[in-house]
């Protein structure tokens, strides 16, 4: 790839071992949101569209979802959307933050509550300065001998991150994606290609870096981890991202994010690895069928807090006093970075120093209000690329993907009275014949460990069991008695 001068892209920066010890920044072997804009139809490059922003319109439930520590409640941003006819807005509860989808673009996220560009921020000169910015970006090297790692990680993996635009008779919307293979493979959200679980049959249309479009067809989807494989009609000789080892990463390593915030694509941000072992429950009108809370009896918690969005049927933005639960809701665990992720960056990479994939960005948490949401506060979640890499190759073989189940309905240990540590509790005996059983698990056994990553509550161990294949062996580490214990367990199959 060519600089508009001519020149060549330059290689990254080289450091030192001991220069990238000081910054944390991991070059891990190649191993392996959602903002966006509303597009009703697709019109020309560059065209503005009048009206093309229409005021979102509420369709189901926003569900809390909860971080795991501490215990926060979150509902899936909702990218804006354009409806047929308009349907009153149903209420989302959060406390004190909300996790919104990084689908934006004119889409339903995940939840079905509206958080899209009305809630961003919908005045007319935003939209227009939005409309008229969608044409493709490459990235300009105007001082090759002065190219900073940020600049370098840019130049080699935008060529890779991709723009979707998804659209059925009663909603669009737009997410992102990331190529898989040369001949059009690629990875992004099934929030992002089902708009939110609105359309199972949405068409979709993909414009590279350089503004090649593509149609494209999907593959397969994988509810329970909120992604999906498209393949583009006619394509080759992409360049496919290379995936890093995300379970080498460490808290403050160099992260960076593409993709289309807001519908303005090769958007690039950068910040470090808050967090490497984080899992968030969020709602999602697009949870398998055969979600249940087998494993997870802590789905039902609740919450006086609320979060009323503008023009709700029967709504007037203060809130009550009632309380609400969740349900359809998906456990993932996921990386934390504070590089600005909105809506508009599902599906997108997230990348190491390297320029390799370390996760797919999916959602965001955002300070509550009663006017709107306040956009990225660097609380960003991606889902790691060892997950994603198996999950796309699962796809690919056969469809779908497979996911482990362990057979034991657990609670948070610290809602049981007289526990001493944190974990997942066994709530009741193990399913006959499940892998708990027959690792030897029992009634009242504290989990605190998945193949030596801590668990923390019953959100923690459901995302940690189901981010593996069915079939799996895993180490768990357990409390009974007051003493440690580990044993090996073969998961089930979902």
């Amino acid at each position: 790839m060519s600089t508009d001068s001519g020149s060549m892209i330059p290689p990254l920066p080289e450091r030192s071992a001991a220069e990238q010890a000081a910054r944390g920044g991991y070059v891990g072997p190649a191993a392996q949101s959602q903002p966006g804009q509303q597009q009703p139809q697709y019109p020309a490059a560059g065209q503005a569209q009048p009206g093309a922003y229409a005021r979102p319109q509420t369709t189901a439930t926003a569900e809390p979802a909860f971080v795991t520590q501490p215990q926060a409640e979150y509902a899936w941003a909702q990218p804006e959307q354009k409806q047929k006819k308009s349907k009153p807005g149903i209420g989302a509860k959060v406390a004190g933050l909300m996790v919104v989808a990084a689908l934006i673009g004119g889409g339903v996220g995940l939840g079905g509550a509206w958080l899209g560009f009305s809630n961003f921020g919908n005045d007319s000169s935003t939209q227009q300065v939005t409309s008229s910015a969608t044409g493709a970006q490459n990235v300009t090297i105007n001082n090759p001998d002065d190219v900073n790692e940020t600049a370098a990680i840019a130049a080699k993996a935008l060529p890779s991150v991709v723009t979707i635009e998804a659209a059925s008779d009663t909603a669009s919307g737009s997410g992102s994606g990331v190529v898989l293979s040369e001949d059009g493979y690629v990875l992004t959200n099934t929030h992002v290609v089902t708009l939110g679980g609105e359309a199972a049959n949405a068409q979709l249309r993909v414009t590279m870096s350089d503004g090649t479009i593509y149609d494209a067809t999907v593959v397969g989807t994988d509810p329970t981890y909120d992604l999906a494989v498209i393949k583009l009609e006619g394509a080759s000789g992409l360049t496919p991202v290379t995936f890093a080892d995300s379970s080498k990463l460490n808290v403050g390593d160099t992260s960076v994010a593409i993709g289309a915030p807001m519908g303005l694509n090769n958007t690039v941000t950068t910040g470090v690895i808050s967090n490497v072992n984080r899992s968030i429950e969020i709602a999602s009108s697009a949870a398998p069928d055969d979600e249940t809370t087998q494993q997870d009896d802590s789905s039902q918690q609740q919450s006086p807090w609320f979060f009323d969005l503008p023009g709700q049927d029967g709504q007037n933005g203060q809130g009550d006093n009632s309380t609400t639960t969740t349900s359809d809701s998906i456990k993932i665990a996921v990386l934390q970075t504070d590089a600005a992720i909105n809506p508009g960056n599902s599906g997108g990479a997230l990348l190491n120093s390297s320029g390799e994939l370390i996760g797919i960005n999916v959602a965001i948490a955002t300070a509550s209000s009663t006017s709107g949401e306040s956009g990225s506060i660097g609380l960003g979640f991606a889902i790691p690329s060892n997950i994603t890499e198996r999950v796309s190759n699962e796809i690919i073989a056969n469809g779908s993907a497979t996911h482990g189940l362990l057979g034991a309905s657990v609670a948070p240990a610290a809602s049981v009275e007289g526990t001493t540590t944190t974990g997942a509790y066994i709530a009741e005996d193990p399913v006959s014949g499940g892998g708990a059983e027959a690792g030897g698990l029992q009634k009242g056994d504290i989990i605190t460990k998945v193949d030596g990553v801590r668990v923390n509550d019953a959100i923690d161990l459901t995302a940690q069991i189901r981010a593996n294949a069915a079939g799996t062996k895993v180490t768990i580490t357990y409390v009974r008695d007051g003493s440690e214990h580990e044993t090996e367990v073969t998961l089930g199959e979902m």
